[in-house]
C-alpha cells in the first residue's frame, strides 16, 4: 500500500483499429449491477465500421512510466476490431484510489487499480461494478481462494486480483549476514559504522506498524476480525510490552526513521542494514545494490522475554470497474485483459510485481525469482489476512499511523503508554 499519490498524468492515446481475432467481450446486465459475459463477433463478422469508444484508466505510476500500460492498451486493441478505443491514461496511486473515487465516482478512472482493503467501501458506495460471467469466471478457476477471497464481499466478486500485497525484509548483505536478519534483535546488535543505521523504521500510516501487534499475538475484533463486540486488546500488558519495545527501538540511535532520513539514498550508499518494503521497489534497491541486495521473510522480536514472529498483513493488488462506467462492456472486457494470464506474466516481466494467476506463477520465470519466493513464504508463515471490513477501515487507518510518529516525537512514551493505548483502542469501538 505503500505507493504515495503521484501528481494526476494523463496521456491520451489514440489507438488505430487494427485487424485482430475475436475475444470474448463483457456485456452489463440490468441484474443488480451484475455483468454478463456475451460473444463478441467473430473476426469474420467484424463490422465494417468501428465502434468509437473511450475509456479513462486509472494507473500507479510503475504501471505507466516504462511503457507497460501503453503496451497493453494497444494489444488489448489489436484484439477488439469492433471497437476503436480512445485510452485516457492518468496516474493515480493504489493506496489513495478509493479515496479519490469517492470524490466524485462519474469523474473517476473507468478501470482503477487498488489496493483489496478499499473494497468494502468501494462497494458500499455503489462505486464499483459487480463482475459476472466469464470474467468471475476468470478470477474464482485461475486464482487461489486465499486471492479470489480478497475481492470477494458476500459471496460477490468485484475486482481482479493482479498481484500480491504484503512486504518482507531487504538487507545488505555486505553489512548484515543470514544469521543476523533472523530477528530485530540480532540486526540491532551488530556493530556497523558509526554512519551507518542498522533498521529503518517506517509505520506506513499503519500497514507496517500492525505487524508488530499482529505478530505478538494481538487483535482487532477477534480472530474472525469481524467480532466488533470484542474491540480491540492492544491495550493489555503484551500491548504494552510491544510499544515500549518500539520506543526503544524507534528511539534508537542506530535506527533510521522514515521521513527523516531517505532509504533510496542511505541503501545506494550501504548506510542500512535492514528495511521492510514490497515487491514494487525491487527494482530500485537491485539497482541500487546489486548482489549485495538479500531479501527474506520479517523477522521475530522479543518484547517480553518470549520470541514472536512478525506478521504482515496480507492483501492483494486488483483491477475495478467503476460503476459509472460510460463504456461498462468495454471496461469490463480491458480489466479483465490486464488481469489475465499472459499479462500478468508481462506486468512480473517489466514491473516485478509477483502474479497472482496459478499457471502464471508456475513459470519457469516466476519460479526462479527471490522475490516470488520470499512472497509466497511470507504469506505462508508471517502473514494475517489484511482486514477489510468499513469498521476496521474506518477506524484503523486514521488512527494507527499516530502510534509511531507520537513515539518519534516523545508524545507517547513509557511514563503515559497505557493511556495512550486505551485511547487508541477506544477509537476502534464499533457502537
Amino acid at each position: 500500500m505503500k505507493k504515495k499519490l503521484v501528481g494526476l498524468l494523463m496521456v491520451t492515446t489514440l489507438v488505430a483499429s487494427l485487424v485482430g481475432c475475436g475475444k470474448k467481450a463483457e456485456t452489463p446486465s440490468t441484474d443488480n449491477g451484475k455483468t454478463e459475459a456475451t460473444e463478441a463477433p467473430k473476426a469474420t463478422e467484424t463490422p465494417a465500421k468501428a465502434e468509437d469508444v473511450t475509456l479513462k484508466v486509472w494507473a500507479p505510476e510503475n504501471q505507466i512510466k516504462d511503457g507497460t500500460m501503453d503496451s497493453m492498451t494497444k494489444s488489448f486493441q489489436a484484439l477488439h476490431p469492433e471497437w476503436n478505443i480512445t485510452f485516457t491514461i492518468e496516474t493515480q496511486g493504489e493506496d489513495t484510489a478509493k479515496d479519490e473515487i469517492l470524490k466524485d465516482v462519474g469523474a473517476a478512472g473507468d478501470v482503477f487499480f487498488f489496493a483489496n482493503d478499499q473494497l468494502n467501501e468501494l462497494v458500499k458506495a455503489g462505486a464499483i461494478a459487480r463482475l459476472g460471467g466469464s470474467t468471475e469466471e476468470m478470477v474464482k478457476t485461475t486464482m487461489a481462494e486465499s486471492v479470489v477471497n480478497t475481492v470477494t464481499v458476500d459471496n460477490a466478486i468485484y475486482a481482479i486480483p493482479f498481484t500480491h500485497n504484503t512486504f518482507f525484509m531487504y538487507y545488505d548483505k555486505s553489512l548484515l549476514n543470514d544469521n543476523d536478519i533472523k530477528s530485530i534483535e540480532g540486526i540491532m546488535a551488530k556493530e556497523t559504522p558509526s554512519n551507518v543505521y542498522n533498521f529503518y523504521f517506517e509505520s506506513a500510516g499503519g500497514w507496517k506498524l500492525g505487524a508488530w501487534y499482529y505478530g505478538a499475538g494481538l487483535s482487532i475484533y477477534g480472530d474472525s476480525q469481524t467480532d466488533f463486540a470484542a474491540g480491540a486488546n492492544w491495550n493489555n500488558a503484551t500491548g504494552v510490552a510491544v510499544t515500549n519495545y518500539l520506543i526503544d527501538l524507534i528511539k534508537n540511535p542506530k535506527t533510521a526513521f522514515d521521513g527523516e532520513i531517505s532509504l533510496s539514498e542511505l541503501a545506494g550508499d550501504h548506510r542500512i542494514g535492514a528495511w521492510f518494503d514490497g515487491s514494487w521497489n525491487y527494482k530500485l534497491y537491485k539497482d541500487a545494490l546489486g548482489d549485495d541486495l538479500g531479501l527474506a521473510v520479517i523477522p521475530t522480536f522479543n518484547p517480553d522475554g518470549n520470541d514472536y514472529q512478525l506478521k504482515s498483513f496480507y492483501g492483494s493488488k486488483a483491477i475495478g470497474v467503476n460503476s459509472h462506467a460510460a463504456n461498462p462492456a468495454v471496461a469490463v472486457a480491458f480489466a479483465a485483459y490486464l488481469g489475465s494470464e499472459e499479462m500478468q506474466l508481462q506486468r512480473f516481466e517489466e514491473t516485478g510485481q509477483v502474479p497472482t494467476n496459478l499457471k502464471a506463477g508456475e513459470s519457469a520465470a516466476v519460479q526462479a525469482d527471490e522475490v516470488a519466493k520470499v512472497i509466497v513464504e511470507e504469506a505462508n508463515v508471517a502473514s494475517v489476512m489484511q482486514p477489510t471490513s468499513s469498521e476496521f477501515s474506518s477506524r484503523y487507518w486514521a488512527n494507527a499511523g499516530g502510534i509511531a510518529t507520537e513515539i518519534r516525537s516523545g508524545a507517547l512514551n513509557k511514563d503515559n503508554v497505557q493511556q495512550k493505548l486505551d485511547t487508541f483502542v477506544s477509537t476502534l469501538k464499533v457502537e
